[in-house]
Protein backbone atom coordinates (compact mmCIF):
# COMPACT_ATOMS: atom_id res chain seq x y z
CA UNK A 1 0.00 0.00 0.00
CA UNK A 2 2.32 2.69 -0.93
CA UNK A 3 1.42 6.55 -1.16
CA UNK A 4 -1.59 5.54 0.94
CA UNK A 5 -1.43 7.37 4.71
CA UNK A 6 -4.07 6.42 7.03
CA UNK A 7 -4.83 10.68 8.30
CA UNK A 8 -8.60 10.50 9.24
CA UNK A 9 -8.54 14.56 9.43
CA UNK A 10 -7.28 14.61 5.89
CA UNK A 11 -9.84 12.03 5.08
CA UNK A 12 -12.71 14.42 6.41
CA UNK A 13 -11.26 17.35 5.25
CA UNK A 14 -11.49 15.85 1.58
CA UNK A 15 -14.85 14.45 1.73
CA UNK A 16 -16.40 17.66 3.56
CA UNK A 17 -14.59 19.14 0.18
CA UNK A 18 -16.54 16.80 -2.00
CA UNK A 19 -20.10 16.81 -0.64
CA UNK A 20 -19.39 20.79 -1.25
CA UNK A 21 -18.92 20.10 -4.93
CA UNK A 22 -22.51 18.31 -5.02
CA UNK A 23 -25.55 19.90 -6.48
CA UNK A 24 -28.68 19.17 -4.60
CA UNK A 25 -31.43 19.28 -6.26
CA UNK A 26 -34.41 21.82 -5.22
CA UNK A 27 -37.58 20.67 -3.50
CA UNK A 28 -39.41 21.29 -6.77
CA UNK A 29 -37.53 18.94 -8.44
CA UNK A 30 -37.52 16.11 -5.74
CA UNK A 31 -41.22 16.47 -5.98
CA UNK A 32 -41.46 16.28 -9.62
CA UNK A 33 -39.02 13.04 -9.49
CA UNK A 34 -40.79 11.21 -6.68
CA UNK A 35 -44.02 12.09 -8.93
CA UNK A 36 -42.22 10.89 -11.74
CA UNK A 37 -41.38 7.55 -9.76
CA UNK A 38 -44.84 6.62 -8.48
CA UNK A 39 -46.71 7.02 -12.12
CA UNK A 40 -43.90 4.79 -13.25
CA UNK A 41 -44.70 2.35 -10.86
CA UNK A 42 -47.91 2.31 -11.25
CA UNK A 43 -47.74 2.15 -15.26
CA UNK A 44 -45.22 -0.78 -14.62
CA UNK A 45 -47.66 -2.53 -12.21
CA UNK A 46 -50.62 -2.04 -14.52
CA UNK A 47 -48.71 -3.63 -17.44
CA UNK A 48 -47.69 -6.37 -15.42
CA UNK A 49 -50.81 -7.23 -14.15
CA UNK A 50 -52.56 -7.00 -17.71
CA UNK A 51 -49.82 -9.15 -18.86
CA UNK A 52 -49.79 -11.57 -16.41
CA UNK A 53 -54.09 -11.78 -16.36
CA UNK A 54 -53.16 -12.55 -20.52
CA UNK A 55 -51.09 -15.57 -19.82
CA UNK A 56 -52.96 -16.78 -17.17
CA UNK A 57 -56.18 -16.77 -19.88
CA UNK A 58 -53.73 -18.44 -22.83
CA UNK A 59 -52.67 -20.98 -20.27
CA UNK A 60 -56.14 -21.92 -19.23
CA UNK A 61 -57.57 -21.72 -22.66
CA UNK A 62 -54.64 -24.11 -23.45
CA UNK A 63 -55.52 -26.82 -20.82
CA UNK A 64 -58.93 -26.07 -21.12
CA UNK A 65 -60.25 -25.99 -16.86
CA UNK A 66 -59.32 -24.23 -13.82
CA UNK A 67 -55.65 -24.00 -12.77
Amino acid sequence: MSGVALDPAKFVREVRAEAAKVTWPSRKETLVTTGLVFAMAALTAIFFFVVDQAIGLSVRALFGGRI
